[in-house]
């Protein structure tokens, strides 16, 4: 009997070791299908003997428990050490950790990327591999959709309160260093111009540049937050662009100032994709639409922040200092400077928020850490409310199934193709809704944008035109002994002849002299703008101190005179002294005009939906680009700029919102900051097709503009309405 026993028991033994064999060579992925046959008959296996092993041989002796799967000295070393049958049969790799009875994955473990077994072996070929990524990505969705339901009940739970209402101000920061950033540059450069002798091609390239880095920022940082956090991200950017805004307002060079513009762009680039995505993660479904809306009111704020404190610094000349002629620091610099306090007010505020919990359940699998976070929601909230006596009935959340593909797909892939399968599979999710989202983003984005920079151009253009109907001719006069000591502005003098006259301490302002000729002149002192000599004759002239030479002395005769102690610097523009002021005041009224469509937007979000929200706004912004060639006065063109910005910031919240629920947690941010890059491309292509036409035709950037939105319009009818929905 004893015999019988012990045979029995060799032969349990050896079935429970072939059982484990199998069970650790499907670990090892040698191909999906074959992992699932294996890992299915080494679990029948185990739990048939298991079975076998409680209910006919209960008490066998000189074992205990688990003991019939071992050999008798092994057997006997359990009686003493006492193992029960939850670890009996394990060895390392089996024993099970304490995070698993709280769903959290077990890190580094086969349960992670059991559905891509074999993907990265050298005999699967990449169809397989594809498929095999295909039912795993359908395992992780169909976790991410629990996860969804499940989350949408707890936030439901933690209620809407206080930690939304602080965190709403913390991420409004944010968002309003990102409108400040856009009008930084459009306002230092009719100083900064002067300071460092910009032409125009350079002060067109300090424009397009910030784009440029917002472009570059939100594509970098959008895919990083979803692999480090929406927080950690959201500080690394604010503090480059805090730390180059800095630096810019000290350095003297213009490369060193577009260099640092350009990585400050980078920085604060991915403040829009952070700041909406991490946002949403804290909002149940029904207040999301409403509250994203009015976090778009920050980006209005910044706007206004920027035009006050430039109206306030910039004219005031006293606040500056010199040390020699290498270092400058005038009062544009300062204003640059207090720009980048939102950020740092940010930064400040942000060490004291958590991370987002979504982001640890969904994209980390932290089921501890994500808890926590809520259990703080929930008990600020009711804190706040007057009802700390409630408690966090939540006790376990699911987690979703993490894998790494440029990792878990094995050791013998190569780089080249890893990089290979992972753009493949993200290629694949490329689907006919968010094609239709890319062409509506450029549609929207290029007419944007390119109308916002051709409003500004178009009115300089007008006031010019205006400047120069009020043009004084002058045709051969003769002028003698007569002393000038006041500004000249705005003349034309033709075949005029000046003998013996002084133009002492004065400013000339648009003058033009023409065939005209000088004798025994004297120029003192002389500023100059957009004025020049041309074809005209010197005799026995003296400058002393006078920027009137060379560039200003076109194609003239220079006899027996004399240019002393010349001004040096830069040819300076100050014909629109006052044209500061009214970049200042335009960008105020512009910024200001979006305050209705954000109040309506933010009202009727969650009431009408995202689509209607988003077809609406661009149908009505087409029709009023129609109105635009009506603008044929400087108040006219303000109207219309105001009219326009008005409508179309009812679309950007709508798209703000509709692309935060479009798609899920661990590609929220990627796919956010792609559309975010897509759009500071439009609006780079925009900008630059709309100030071609400056000053040529009203027709090509209205109609261009028009048919943009049109099409835009259509297609975003063909984009899914996300109201309702719970957050994926």
């Amino acid at each position: 009997m004893e015999d019988s026993y012990q045979n029995k028991t060799a032969f349990i033994k050896g079935a429970k070791d072939i059982a484990k064999e199998v069970k650790r060579q499907a670990a090892k992925k040698v191909g999906r299908g074959v992992d699932k046959m294996t890992d299915e008959y080494s679990k029948r296996s185990y739990s048939r003997f298991e079975e076998d092993d409680d209910d006919d041989y209960p008490g066998v002796p000189g074992g205990q428990d688990g003991g019939y799967y071992r050999g008798d000295s092994q057997a006997a070393n359990d009686d003493e050490g006492g193992h029960s049958d939850s670890t009996e049969g394990h060895d390392e790799d089996d024993e099970i950790y304490e995070g698993e009875y709280q769903g959290i994955p077990r890190d580094g473990s086969g349960k992670a990327v059991d559905g891509l077994a074999g993907v990265g072996s050298p005999t699967g070929r990449d169809g397989q591999n594809f498929r095999d990524m295909a039912q795993f990505e359908g395992e992780r969705r169909k976790d991410q959709e629990e996860l969804a339901q499940q989350y949408e009940s707890i936030l439901q739970e933690c209620g809407h309160g206080k930690f939304q209402w602080t965190l709403y101000f913390v991420l409004g920061l944010a968002l309003m260093a990102d409108g400040v950033e856009i009008f930084v540059v459009g306002f230092v450069l009719p100083s900064a111009e002067k300071d460092m002798c910009l032409s125009e091609e350079s002060k067109g390239m300090l424009g397009l540049i910030v784009y440029l880095g917002m472009m570059v920022g939100a594509f970098v940082w959008g895919g990083l937050a979803d692999r480090i956090g929406r927080r950690q991200s959201l500080l690394i950017c604010l503090s480059i662009n805090s730390v180059f805004s800095f630096f810019s307002s000290f350095v003297q060079g213009y490369s060193t100032f577009l260099f640092c513009r350009l990585l400050s762009g980078v920085g604060i680039g991915g403040s829009i994709p952070i700041v909406f995505s991490y946002y949403s993660e804290f909002l149940a479904q029904e207040k999301r639409g409403e509250h994203l809306s009015w976090l778009c009111m920050f980006w209005m704020i910044g706007g206004i922040y920027a035009s006050a404190m430039a109206w306030a610094i910039i004219p005031h000349y006293g606040w500056s200092f010199q040390m020699g002629s290498a270092y400058q620091f005038h009062s544009w610099r300062v204003f640059v400077l207090v720009c980048a306090f939102p950020s740092v007010a940010a930064i400040a505020s942000l060490t004291t928020m958590p991370e987002s919990p979504r982001f640890y359940l969904e994209v980390n699998g932290k089921h501890d850490e994500g808890w926590m976070i809520l259990k703080q929601v929930h008990d600020t909230n009711m804190r706040a409310k007057g009802h700390p006596e409630k408690v966090f009935s939540v006790t376990t959340i699911k987690t979703v199934k993490q894998m790494d593909e440029l990792v878990d797909m094995g050791g013998d892939i190569s780089t080249l193709r890893r990089y290979k399968l992972k753009l493949t599979s993200l290629f694949q999710q490329v689907n006919a809704v968010e094609l239709n989202l890319f062409i509506f983003l450029l549609c929207f984005s290029t007419s944007y944008y390119g109308l916002t920079v051709w409003f500004p151009d178009m009115i300089k253009y007008i006031q010019k035109q205006e400047y120069a109907s009020r043009t004084k001719v002058f045709t051969k006069e003769r002028v003698e002994h007569v002393t000038f000591n006041f500004t000249l502005e705005n003349q034309v003098h033709r075949q005029g002849q000046y003998f013996n006259d002084k133009f002492i301490n004065l400013k000339m302002k648009s003058m033009v002299f023409e065939d005209s000729v000088f004798e025994e002149c004297y120029f003192e002192d002389i500023t100059s703008s957009r004025s020049f000599f041309r074809n005209c004759t010197f005799i026995a002239t003296l400058f002393y101190n006078t920027d009137l030479f060379q560039n200003r002395i076109i194609n003239s005769k220079l006899i027996n005179s004399t240019f002393l102690h010349n001004k040096e610097g830069c040819l300076l523009d100050f014909t629109d002294d006052n044209n500061a002021y009214m970049i200042y005041f335009v960008s105020f009224l512009g910024t200001l005009a979006v305050l209705p469509g954000n109040i309506v937007s933010a009202l009727l979000m969650d009431k009408i939906g995202r689509l209607r929200m988003l077809a609406g706004s661009s149908v009505i912004s087409c029709v009023s680009c129609f109105f635009l060639s009506f603008g044929s006065t400087e108040s006219g063109m303000i109207a219309l700029l105001c009219l326009f910005g008005g409508i179309s910031i009812a679309s950007w919240n709508a798209l703000d919102v509709l692309t935060v629920e479009l798609y899920p947690s661990d590609k929220r941010t990627t796919a956010f900051g792609f559309l975010n890059a897509l759009c500071k491309l439009a609006a780079v292509l925009g900008i630059s097709i709309f100030q071609s036409f400056v000053g040529i035709t009203k027709a090509v950037p209205i109609l261009f503009a028009a048919g943009a939105l049109a099409a835009g319009s259509f297609l975003a009818l063909k984009l899914p309405e996300t109201r309702g929905q719970v957050l994926q």
